[in-house]
């Protein structure tokens, strides 16, 4: 058993004695959703542990995790306010535009960041830029204890705080914990949290192309038959392929030939790109919905998958997460410093109403958009051809729906506002 940390000595606020160690907050999950939720935390000066299975070294080989995130405009401004954003701006694409297509319509809706007037309306990064950019923000961090690899047996919580029991005997003591393990949440499941969930008849296939012609920070999202098929712009005059299909026809893609598969998706792209080049490895994801039914319990808070899943229609997964670790952060650095019990029922309740209501509206949009496009009825592909034209010459409307894809409209935490915590 090693750690990430075992050179230095114990930060403030936390304590190493024979009984375990004892921090403020622990956080189970070190994925992109909860080492932001550590550095943030620790950024502010709350003494904080990370827990999680796979070493660094692991995370960063290529095979670990080859997909890339879209961040929006207000993850951007999360990872900012975690200092982990300097260790990754230059390996992140900017996207300037936007591109709504519905199949092969003449009709379109165009957003342009220069309408809304902040900046990009987000940024894609492959997710091992992320996280090597966590990890060395994590390395800056005294008061930050990344525990690698460290497998959670049992949580105990009562009203005087809570108990991690690791797998190789060692106890973590904290006054609450976070889950941010994943969907398949150990945290969640051991507080008796229930889910609502479905599944669609779509996985989404991954990959990334180099191309000869410039993307010009341009994202493409069009509306196909079998689900959406999105083009996102990376640096070095490559681009992400997020192409959701029918389940049935998912090994049929997989399963061909590079050339045959290159020409499957060169027919989607079109040839604005010109010719591409497929450049990684393929892999497919089945596509559903999870929402925690309460993303808090006594000692306990939710964020990121723990909490909810979505279609990747619109990009938002890990914005809704980096959303709830703003907003938690927010709680705990406030009751932290007016000296509260940090997981006590206040700070947890108040995360609750700040976020719940949100992501289930977003959860429920996102759906009815997967249902509403993922289909050829002539009628309603009429209907929502006419409707983005609308929208497309409606400035205010559009200017709203911008301002929402880049996650700046409603109750916005400090760090969104680009304010310290």
């Amino acid at each position: 058993m090693t750690t990430s940390d075992e050179s230095r000595p114990s930060a403030a606020g936390q304590s190493t004695d024979s009984a375990g160690l004892t921090t403020d907050v622990v956080i189970v999950g070190g994925g992109l959703a909860g080492l932001t939720l550590a550095t943030a935390l620790a950024t502010a000066g709350v003494p904080v542990i990370c827990l999680d299975r796979d070493t660094p070294p692991t995370q960063l080989e290529t095979d670990f995790d080859g997909r890339t995130t879209a961040l929006a405009f207000c993850s951007k401004q999360v990872l900012a306010g975690a200092g982990v954003w300097p260790h990754m701006a230059e390996d992140a694409e900017p996207i300037l535009d936007i591109r709504v297509v519905d199949q092969e319509s003449p009709l379109f809706l165009h957003y342009d960041h220069t309408d809304v007037g902040i900046g990009p309306f987000g940024w894609i990064a492959d997710n091992t830029v992320i996280r090597r950019a966590l990890f060395a923000r994590v390395a800056e961090l005294p008061n930050l204890r990344h525990i690698v690899p460290a497998s959670v047996t049992r949580i105990e919580r009562d009203s005087g705080g809570a108990k991690v029991t690791l797998a190789d005997g060692r106890v973590v003591k904290a006054r609450l914990v976070v889950g941010a393990d994943g969907k398949n949440s150990f945290c969640r499941k051991s507080a008796g949290i229930t889910v609502t969930t479905w599944t669609y008849d779509q996985s989404a296939m991954i990959c990334n192309i180099a191309h000869d012609q410039p993307h010009g920070g341009v994202a493409v999202e069009k509306f196909l038959p079998g689900g959406p098929f999105a083009i996102l712009p990376l640096t070095d005059n490559r681009s992400s392929i997020v192409w959701s299909e029918k389940k049935t026809l998912v090994p049929k893609y997989l399963d061909m030939s590079t050339e045959a598969f290159t020409a499957e998706l060169q027919r989607r792209v079109g040839t604005w790109l010109g010719p591409i080049r497929v450049v990684t490895k393929r892999s497919a994801w089945p596509l559903s919905v999870l929402h925690a039914d309460s993303y808090v319990a006594p000692r306990l808070a939710l964020v990121g998958e723990a909490a909810h899943a979505m279609h990747p229609i619109a990009g938002q997964g890990l914005n809704m997460g980096l959303r709830d670790v703003a907003a938690l952060a927010e709680v705990i650095v406030d009751a932290h410093r007016l000296g509260l019990d940090v997981g006590g029922p206040e700070p947890l309740a108040r995360y609750q109403r700040w976020r719940r209501f949100d992501n289930l509206t977003l959860i429920t949009v996102t759906d009815l958009l997967t249902r509403l496009f993922s289909n050829d009825f002539g009628p309603l592909k009429l209907a929502r051809d006419l409707g983005m034209a609308a929208v497309n010459r409606m400035p205010p409307l559009k200017k709203f729906f911008m301002r929402h894809a880049m996650g700046m409209v409603g109750e916005l935490p400090r760090m969104i506002r680009g304010e310290p915590l």
